[in-house]
């Protein structure tokens, strides 16, 4: 086995799928498959067992990944230190950044970070906050932002609170809002929860037949064109014209959202990782 190996367990473990693996790794399912064969032939055991649900590894399979892991980080560490000794901060960040967040926030905090830091690969996986958490929890990725509240026992940085907000088409909006159509969009399973109860305590019940939007930015556009009204964070509203109610809660609370900057302390040694956490900082103020 090889480091090459290492970050075919690693794709397959986070997959869970011969396809989707396949396609990360930029090779094909058939060669895949016969590497993996080649890996349990020369350890002498069955590392995945598959089925239409994808993937499942073995005992024996779990226990190799955790080798396999363990031995990726030490020589990472091991390249890491022999860079910084060299004068520069340099090697690979792998970060996982909300997808609000990196639509509106990133590219200043990438732009100062490239800039400070051009000999460092930099490698950002946008997605649901649920999604970067789990890899987080895995060591999948170095440092995440996540947007929401969990379960951390690493640093967690409060990054900011922001208002989220009923919006409207136009500036002085006279109907009450279930007069209106709603515009949903996809969003993480947390906020969904939130807006189900706002709406449940306001008594609204959305028309099924309205507009369903899959990203945020279509959600906003589409009310700024007077089709309908919807519930987004106050981060997307920079350029919205129409109007915008922060809302509350039955009991007083206001409808809030929280965006953390969360990673395990021993990170901080990745001189790479450190200059990002120390760059987000600085952004935020």
């Amino acid at each position: 086995m090889d480091e090459r190996d290492f970050e075919l367990l690693a794709t397959l473990k986070e997959t869970r799928n011969i396809t989707h693996a396949a396609d990360l790794l930029y090779v094909t399912q058939s060669s895949l498959s016969k590497r993996i064969s080649a890996i349990e032939q020369e350890l002498g055991v069955t590392l995945i067992l598959r089925s239409r649900q994808g993937i499942h590894f073995t005992p024996e399979g779990e226990e190799v990944l955790r080798h396999t892991a363990e031995a990726a980080h030490q020589l990472r560490l091991m390249r890491e230190t022999i860079d910084a000794s060299r004068g520069y901060v340099c090697g690979t960040l792998n970060a996982g950044i909300s997808i609000n967040y990196a639509l509106y926030c990133l590219p200043d905090i990438l732009a100062d970070y490239q800039t400070r830091y051009p000999h460092v690969i930099t490698h950002i996986q946008t997605d649901y906050s649920r999604n970067l958490y789990t890899r987080l929890l895995s060591g999948a990725i170095d440092v995440a932002i996540l947007r929401g509240e969990y379960e951390w026992t690493g640093s967690k940085i409060l990054l900011g609170r922001e208002n989220i907000c009923a919006i409207c088409p136009g500036r002085e909006q006279t109907l009450p809002l279930h007069q209106l159509p709603y515009i949903g969009r996809k969003t993480d399973r947390m906020f969904e929860r939130e807006m189900a109860q706002w709406m449940r305590e306001q008594h609204f019940q959305p028309e099924r037949q309205g507009i369903y939007a899959d990203n945020i930015t279509t959600c906003v556009e589409l009310v700024s064109r007077g089709l309908g009204w919807s519930i987004v964070p106050e981060i997307c509203l920079k350029n919205f014209t129409g109007s915008v109610f922060p809302l509350s809660f039955q009991n007083g609370e206001p409808f809030v959202r929280s965006t953390y900057l969360m990673y395990y302390d021993t990170v901080v040694a990745l001189p790479q990782v450190k200059a990002f956490i120390d760059t987000v900082k600085k952004q935020r103020g």
